[in-house]
């Protein structure tokens, strides 16, 4: 064994002299382990990055799933009523999957300045609303607070709005709403805080104010909300868990999960699967090509001392490991640097948003990243065994090399 090892090192050592004929080769095997690496991790982290940032914004301004009135109605504007004393509120025993859930209710409105004109819809929401996610959206002011017994004013308005209507944070709009006799009301609100999600399909239309205030303009009562906003703590299993929730719910009402409701958007978001296993089975590929290549170079560069090795009694898998030993050590030095470049790389985007996206295409303002040990451990053992899995097949050529051949003109 260690007379392997001997060998082993002479050749990794000559396969790093500069005057060596496969240097280059070599060279550029390693290089192709690194960019595949670095490929393979940029596409899962941006990838399942994309993933996660839409589906919590989703999330943010729906919850998971949506239990409203069983009658068709399938906008973001609330027309009939339900009952806010319902078995599963506040607490959803039935399915221990339910984290949360919220009751809100909404309300179209237009709001005119001396310039221009911009419709919305009004959002309600109440004591129970979970403000966490437009804590993250938050850019300026603070969250609405409507924790108090009278009506509140305050109102949260999105960047995007803001922009549009010339308002800034502390200003106060003229809201209008449209009764059922054609005419018009009017409400004053204040602006308190100021969100931008990057979520342009909710940012140019939600402005969020008082559950109470919605209640008022609709003529309901205390107990009359518009639809119950529900989280789950496992969305991977969202399908089955809005099932039991379906299932839980009154024969009048209706429950709807978000990848129902914005099927376009998670249909979109389900491709993101099959690019990265494509891109990553190409990577692998080209990496795997490039070291066979490395491989086959190295054994017939040094085709005499294998068949030196022969003549003094060394079988050929003996010396087929010590060419993959040496192989292999070139794939692991492109895994080395392919995991501190392609870490390196996802840090800056991570903390410094350098690469940006257009949030009208995207729905996100900057490439989110996804940073986790599993899959970057799984990349790299899965890279080298295949690449290693790869490796047996150039090696078989060494069999087929004859020592008397080799050697008997030296």
């Amino acid at each position: 064994m260690n007379f392997e090892y001997f060998i082993a090192q002479r050749i990794i050592r000559a396969g790093k002299h500069k005057s060596t004929a496969s240097a280059p080769i070599i060279k550029i095997a390693i290089i192709a382990i690194i960019l595949g690496l670095v490929m393979m991790m940029i596409t899962i982290a941006t990838g399942v990055g994309l993933q996660q940032k839409i589906r919590e914004k989703v999330s943010a301004f729906n919850g998971d799933v949506i239990i409203s009135n069983f009658d068709g109605n399938q906008s973001d504007v609330t027309l009939n009523p339900v009952d806010i004393n319902q078995p599963f509120y506040p607490d959803f025993k039935a399915v221990p999957q339910v984290t949360h859930v919220q009751a809100t209710a909404t309300k179209a409105g237009v709001i005119r300045t001396a310039t221009d004109f911009e419709g919305i819809i009004l959002k309600g929401v109440g004591k129970d609303y979970r403000w966490d996610f437009m804590q993250e959206f938050l850019v300026e002011g603070h969250l609405p607070d409507y924790m108090g017994e009278g009506i509140s004013r305050e109102i949260l308005m999105s960047q995007y709005i803001a922009d549009r209507l010339g308002f800034v944070n502390g200003d106060k709009v003229i809201v209008y709403f449209l009764k059922d006799d054609g005419t018009f009301r009017s409400r004053r609100f204040d602006i308190v805080g100021i969100f931008d999600s990057g979520f342009q399909e909710f940012d140019q239309s939600f402005i969020f104010t008082d559950l109470r205030q919605v209640q008022n303009l609709n003529q309901w009562n205390e107990d009359q909300v518009g639809a119950f906003e529900v989280f789950v703590n496992d969305f991977d299993n969202l399908q089955e868990i809005g099932n039991k929730i379906y299932e839980n719910t009154g024969s009048t009402l209706n429950s709807m999960t978000i990848t129902q409701k914005y099927y376009s958007i998670f249909e979109w978001l389900s491709l993101f699967d099959f690019n990265i296993a494509l891109i990553i089975v190409v990577m692998i590929i080209v990496a795997g090509i490039n070291m066979i290549v490395a491989l086959l170079v190295l054994i017939l560069e040094r085709t005499r001392m294998v068949g030196v090795l022969k003549a003094l009694g060394s079988n050929n898998w003996t010396i087929r490991k010590i060419f993959m030993y040496n192989a292999l050590y070139l794939v692991v030095i492109g895994l080395f640097w392919g995991n501190v470049i392609g870490m390196g790389l996802l840090l800056i985007q991570k903390y410094f948003g350098v690469i940006s996206l257009n949030p009208e295409t995207y729905y996100v303002t900057e490439a989110p990243v996804y940073i986790h040990w599993d899959y970057i451990l799984i990349l790299n053992v899965g890279t080298f065994l295949l690449c290693a899995a790869m490796l047996l097949i150039p090696s078989y050529i060494i069999t087929k090399i004859s020592p008397v051949k080799t050697i008997k003109f030296e």
